[in-house]
């Protein structure tokens, strides 16, 4: 998974992005847990995009996509976001929810 800083954020949107990017602090434990739950997903779904970024430095874009918590894995579509989820619960939950999106 390719971390994103806000810049690279705001630049994929203008372009249409289509993927994932999973929100995280990297002193959250249950963000550990998913993002390595993340990782299997982005080995087993190669033709996704999903990216990462550390929320802390992204107060803009939590409020702009009412954030209500990390982790957080927000669904783009053409440069929207379209959902989001928190409970990550599983890996075949993800596989899922993102093979379906």
């Amino acid at each position: 998974m390719l971390e994103w800083t806000q810049q690279e954020i705001e630049n994929a949107l203008k372009n249409d992005f289509s993927g994932f990017i999973y929100l995280y602090t990297p002193m959250c434990g249950t963000c550990q847990m998913a993002g390595k739950m993340l990782t299997v997903v982005d080995e087993l779904l190669p033709e996704s995009s999903i990216r990462k970024a550390d929320l802390n430095y992204m107060p803009k874009l939590a409020e702009q996509w009412n954030v209500e918590s990390v982790p957080c894995l927000v669904f783009v579509q053409h440069g929207d976001a379209t959902e989001k989820i928190y409970a990550f619960h599983s890996v075949p939950y993800l596989l899922e929810k993102m093979s379906g999106a």
